[in-house]
């Protein structure tokens, strides 16, 4: 027939080309490699669009977070030992053993973070040695019946935030509008901490709760497990004192805002230049870009962890404090407590242990949380990719 002698691949009159030419113009205008037509239909026919599956955010933070919180939990443990106040004459007592005199600030800096680390290690075995193995672990249980909704109500709400954000404001579907991850991540930051600042606080309470047998042979541990961790706080402290931290844990939105939005920069930036090499013409994707991605992702939620965790650090030491058991309970079982507010607890913690006081712990919780966060998000990908669900 007349038609079929047409070649298929011709293109059509006016539309493609000006399409093509669109394009071309875009490409001038911004400086950067625009895919084809061809190249973005492929792309389009490879990855669909994106498929809604709220709950499969859910599911895939919380198995993340699962992975995340057992693999690293010597060192909450530990992190949370030395933001407390009970372990500071301990610390003292290293930083006496690894007194030195002045020397210049490019030996005293890389000579710090040695030393650090040498506390971090020492620290551990002192739990070990003293307390044993499961110690490394007090508080996982808490902690892992914390994780489990903590995650996945933060990457449930993140990832379908960020959806309807840009159904309702983005019509365009343009990639790395700043004001949508900084909305959806705020978002998602006030809605965890609301929902399960009273399971952190008794994980806190608990891994504070250390076994003062090997000190003091006449006391015992204040809470014998999780549940009557809750009926004490309540009875002593009232259903208020379930939400002790709960400011700092506002404040720490701050945090996972700004890991949020440089984890989708940087990811943004990793899809721009895998883009550009794979609309190379005759380029066939191989194992290695597939390596490459996973270890661009996996680097790029250390690295926004990393950045965020230093820069917002305080409000964790100021959070951990406030959660901590009152320091005395009164005749008529009132308890009294040392940390009022967070205001309060800032001035009274850099006033007595100076501003080294409000990065206690830094050094275990950045051990902790940077590989704890590419674990986590790593995890989060994959199965959304296993449930068909963009992220």
């Amino acid at each position: 027939m007349s038609f079929s002698s047409q070649p298929s691949h011709r293109p059509l009159a006016g539309s493609q080309s000006a399409a093509e030419e669109n394009l071309i113009n875009q490409s001038r205008e911004t400086g950067e490699v625009v895919p084809s037509s061809e190249s973005q239909n492929a792309r389009q026919i490879t990855k669909g669009e994106p498929t809604a599956k709220p709950w499969a955010h859910f599911v895939a933070g919380g198995l993340g977070g699962i992975t995340a919180a057992t693999l690293t939990s010597p060192l909450d443990v530990l992190k949370t030992r030395l933001q407390g106040d009970f372990y500071q004459t301990q610390l003292k007592q290293l930083h006496a053993q690894h007194a030195a005199p002045p020397r210049s600030a490019l030996i005293r800096v890389p000579r710090a973070a040695f030393v650090h680390l040498q506390e971090t290690g020492q620290m551990l075995g002192s739990i070990y040695q003293h307390e044993g193995f499961r110690a490394l672990f007090k508080g996982l249980g808490a902690n892992l019946i914390g994780v489990v909704p903590a995650r996945s109500i933060n990457f449930f709400v993140y990832g379908n935030s960020k959806r309807i954000l840009n159904q309702q404001f983005n019509p365009d579907n343009k990639e790395g509008i700043w004001s949508i991850h900084i909305a959806a991540a705020a978002t998602a930051g006030i809605a965890t901490g609301t929902a399960t600042n009273p399971i952190w606080l008794v994980k806190t309470r608990l891994q504070l709760d250390k076994n003062r047998a090997s000190d003091d042979p006449t006391r015992s541990r204040q809470y014998k497990n999780s549940w009557d961790c809750v009926r004490q706080t309540v009875r002593h402290e009232g259903i208020r004192g379930l939400y002790r931290g709960l400011t700092a844990s506002y404040l720490g939105v701050t945090e996972s805002t700004m890991q949020w939005v440089m984890y989708e920069r940087m990811k943004l930036g990793l899809a721009r230049r895998e883009a550009r090499r794979l609309a190379t013409p005759g380029y066939q994707r191989t194992l290695f870009d597939d390596v490459e991605e996973w270890a661009g992702k996996f680097s790029a939620a250390a690295g926004a962890k990393l950045i965020a965790a230093v820069v917002t650090y305080p409000h964790e030491v100021v959070r951990t404090r406030l959660r901590q058991a009152p320091t005395v309970i009164t005749d008529t079982g009132k308890a009294t407590v040392k940390y009022t507010g967070l205001v309060q607890c800032f001035k009274l913690v850099a006033k007595e242990e100076g501003m080294a006081g409000l990065y206690g712990g830094m050094t275990p919780h950045l051990l902790r949380a940077v590989p704890s966060a590419a674990i986590m998000f790593g995890v989060y990908e994959v199965f959304l990719r296993v449930f068909g669900t963009t992220a």
